[in-house]
């Protein structure tokens, strides 16, 4: 790291630190120019690639991790899910979509990666997000993607 006194190109790191709840870490350094040996701090931050959710009007819009968190409570609403599981789903998501270092993704995949969620951890909150997700026009595609689930359900036992 280059020294901000006399620019030597060459300093050692005397201290880390963590700050800012483990996102940054500060650095205490010293110039190793005979001349100089101040001492000076820098910081390091995690760069995130900012990530574009494409809708299904092939519109965009910044990615938004409340935006699924939204969407797993409205479907958990009044069942035994606890926020602490919530919570833990939309990180998985947000990892797996940090993970996978595209620029854009499709709401369809994030939507998909929800029901995923979903299914392992309350049936019914799936069945309801899979309702809005799916846009059910009427009861017959409502009963097919039941009757598809029970099958799943049965051929996994």
């Amino acid at each position: 790291m280059k020294c901000i006194y006399c620019g030597c190109k060459d300093s050692k790191v005397i201290d880390s630190r963590y700050i800012d709840e483990n996102n940054q870490i500060r650095r205490r350094r010293e110039c190793l120019n005979p001349d100089c040996q101040k001492r000076f701090n820098t910081y390091e931050t995690v760069e995130m690639l900012p990530i574009m959710v494409v809708k299904n009007d092939e519109s965009r819009q910044s990615f938004n991790p409340l935006k699924i968190k939204q969407g797993i409570m409205r479907a958990c609403e009044k069942r035994p899910v606890s926020v602490a599981q919530i919570d833990e789903m939309v990180n998985d998501i947000e990892k797996q979509i940090q993970n996978s270092l595209k620029q854009e993704i499709k709401s369809s995949e994030i939507g998909e990666m929800i029901m995923e969620k979903l299914k392992s951890i309350d049936e019914v909150a799936y069945i309801r997000f899979a309702s809005v997700y799916r846009k059910f026009t009427d009861v017959t595609h409502f009963m097919d993607f039941i009757k598809e689930f029970e099958d799943m359900l049965t051929n996994k036992k």
